[in-house]
């Protein structure tokens, strides 16, 4: 590793030692930014929408880091800071059961809403349709990552190991909401 790099490390580590959950909610909004950026050129944009890729990066700073700060802190003070696999399997299981839904709900209608601009009687009915299959998939990949997060991975460093595998969950996510929208021409006019 050379020395800026280095360097850039430990100014980062020091920051998130000392501003815990303002360096989460930063590196959560700077992650989402590039993942919906990576997420638009796969998808075939020619040309880059900043505001969404703004919007993104606010629902990673003001919901994901925050979310995820409290929540792994919360899990450690139920369980009481344990690693062993018995306690390890109940904190993936009760994330799966209780965060994995709603996270992955929250996130489609923020997309189709606010994101999007689409109207919540469509965006509904997209959800009906996609969230399941959504869920699903959720379910056989975060479990894996829960698992990694809690049993390997020191407390204060969990929410950059999420939000460094939902990069990649997050173009997952962004193709798949990208691909369930329908043409904003297509929409009849609302009232």
């Amino acid at each position: 590793m050379g020395s800026v790099a280095k360097k850039g490390l430990q100014k980062y580590l020091l920051q998130l030692q000392h501003h815990p959950l303002r360096t989460k909610a930063i590196t959560a909004a700077v992650l989402s930014g590039i993942s919906d950026t990576v997420s638009q050129k796969l998808s075939g944009i020619p040309k880059l929408q900043l505001r969404r890729i703004l919007l993104k990066m606010l629902f990673g700073f003001a919901y994901l880091g925050p979310f995820g700060h409290y929540m792994y802190m919360l899990l450690d003070k139920i369980f009481k800071g344990k690693r062993d696999s018995k306690t390890v399997a109940k904190k993936v299981v009760l994330e799966q059961l209780t965060t994995s839904p709603c996270n992955n709900l929250l996130f489609m209608i923020y997309y189709g809403v606010v994101v999007e601009g689409r109207p919540w009687m469509h965006v509904k009915t997209r959800i009906k349709q996609e969230y399941p299959k959504v869920q699903m998939t959720a379910w056989t990949f975060w479990p894996v990552v829960g698992w990694i997060n809690h049993q390997y991975v020191p407390l204060q460093f969990r929410v950059i190991f999420s939000s460094l595998v939902a990069f990649c969950w997050g173009i997952f996510l962004n193709l798949r909401a990208r691909a369930m929208t329908l043409p904003k021409t297509a929409l009849p006019k609302s009232n």
